[in-house]
């Protein structure tokens, strides 16, 4: 009888044991190696997660925060044999972590978060097919995670994420993941995302912060084009990590993206630079094109530290392309030339603006005067470029190619000064002169004019320019303008 008592106590002893192995401990060791993991501090990151391993080795955790570290290293140095390397410790931590408590909110959470983060990363070197599969398997993890702890606010981030990307996909894409049950709403995830940036600072997951605000930016600014986002996103940015890369990347980004051309410029160049910091080559090239977007010609010194500190990552040809414009406004023909012919040879062509880098290095030399006004515009300059523009006269232009960018840049122009009327007349006038041509200039235009008939609730008029657009075809863009043109019509649709 007492031997069968020892038996039993010792089968709990060992089975509560277990449990405990199997648990979730985000505990010093690992809060600090998440938040240096956004910081992009990441050697410091994985000597918390030696530290943690050696003191308590039975962490599940430990995988969810690895994971985060090869994330954000591939994020940050955008290097593809390093991404092809480090994707084989997908399924050895999801291996591990399936062993762990069930009943921990951290379970799903966990898992969940390695197939996002690793479906985003597929999806930047066009492997589609698998992201797509692990979007859906992180999408039900994260929907069951909701259903039994409602309460765990992380999950919401990432649930906040999918939704808001999968609702901004193609309806083409939307379409084949609704086969797989996987449905996104971009205004759900917007809200999700947007309400837990103000509560997490007052809850017990206020550490989730940070990466919250960096995706809450990522929707507003590539997603929604919230009208407000620069003031929004640098108002919210000031509570993250003064150490971090990743805000410094958040508020250059916001800036460069919205018009706020010296704000990047600044927050680029005070960044913090010491050894500590994971490279991070694409914060140059952010800088580069701040400084070509105002004009500044030192712009090469930096386009060409990018090119050298970047493994032939994403954007080299963009920055080859940029070099080449420097060449061209200083006179230097000769330069001009080689850089163009760099724009063919080097970098890789995953990203959307090295595809676009190759149809316009292929396209014959840029009228100067364009060129600058459409600088200085993307910089947020617009009285500059309205002053090189009214000197003048598309008549004069021998290009077809030079006629219907004028007009498109001043109607871009005007539209972003509230010159509404001016801005349809020439957008209306770049509809006309290219409606056939391969530049994406005239579907642009009539998303646009559909866009303000839109604001003035003149939905008949609207519909009809989003139709244009979708009919106009072999144009650049052509995918990214079509569904700009069908969200439209999905927006008004009943309305006329």
């Amino acid at each position: 009888m007492f031997q069968r008592v020892v038996l039993l106590v010792a089968v709990f002893i060992f089975a509560t044991s277990n449990n405990i192995q199997a648990s979730f401990d985000f505990n010093m060791n690992c809060q600090k190696a998440y938040q240096e993991a956004l910081n992009v501090r990441l050697d410091i990151a994985r000597d918390y997660i030696k530290k943690e391993k050696q003191h308590n080795p039975d962490n599940k955790l430990v995988y969810l925060i690895e994971n985060y570290i090869d994330y954000f290293h591939i994020l940050a140095t955008d290097n593809k044999a390093e991404f092809d390397k480090l994707k084989k410790n997908k399924s050895t931590r999801l291996a591990s972590l399936s062993e762990a408590d069930k009943e921990s909110p951290y379970y799903l959470f966990s898992q969940a978060e390695i197939n996002l983060q690793w479906a985003l990363l597929r999806g930047r070197y066009q492997e589609y097919v698998a992201s797509a599969f692990e979007i859906k398997r992180a999408y039900n993890m994260l929907q069951e995670n909701a259903e039994k702890f409602p309460d765990f606010l992380p999950n919401r981030i990432a649930l906040g994420m999918v939704n808001a990307v999968l609702g901004s996909l193609p309806s083409s894409a939307q379409k084949a993941l609704g086969t797989l049950g996987v449905h996104g709403n971009t205004m759900r995830g917007e809200k999700m995302l947007e309400n837990l940036v103000e509560q997490l600072p007052l809850t017990d997951y206020a550490l989730f912060y940070d990466e919250s605000v960096f995706y809450l930016m990522q929707v507003w600014v590539n997603i929604t084009k919230k009208k407000d986002a620069y003031n929004h996103i640098i108002a919210k940015s000031q509570k993250m990590n003064n150490h971090s890369l990743l805000k410094v990347y958040v508020q250059a980004y916001t800036s460069f993206k919205t018009g706020h051309n010296d704000a990047a410029i600044t927050y680029l160049t005070n960044r913090p630079k010491d050894p500590s910091y994971t490279s991070y080559p694409y914060l140059d090239y952010l800088l580069a094109m701040a400084k070509i977007n105002k004009l500044d010609l030192s712009a090469i010194n930096t386009f060409q530290h990018f090119v050298k500190t970047s493994n032939g990552a994403s954007m080299v040809k963009d920055a080859y392309l940029h070099m080449a414009y420097v060449a061209l406004i200083k006179g230097d023909k000769v330069a001009y030339s080689n850089y163009i012919e760099k724009v063919a040879s080097e970098g890789t062509s995953y990203d959307e603006r090295d595809k676009q880098a190759l149809n316009e290095a292929n396209d014959g030399q840029p009228n100067v005067a364009l060129l600058k006004a459409r600088l200085l515009f993307d910089g947020g300059y617009y009285e500059k470029a309205r002053q090189i523009l009214k000197q003048e006269n598309a008549n004069d232009y021998q290009l077809k190619r030079d006629k219907i960018e004028y007009c498109y840049r001043f109607g871009r122009l005007c539209h972003e000064v509230g010159e509404i009327q001016n801005a349809i007349k020439l957008y209306s006038y770049a509809i006309d002169f290219g409606h056939d041509s391969k530049y994406y200039y005239a579907a642009n235009a009539a998303v646009f004019v559909g866009n303000l008939y839109e604001q003035k609730r003149q939905y008949k008029q609207a519909a009809d320019y989003y139709n244009r657009a979708i009919a106009m075809k072999n144009h650049d863009y052509e995918g990214s303008i079509e569904n700009k043109a069908k969200e439209g019509l999905n927006r008004i649709a009943g309305k006329y």
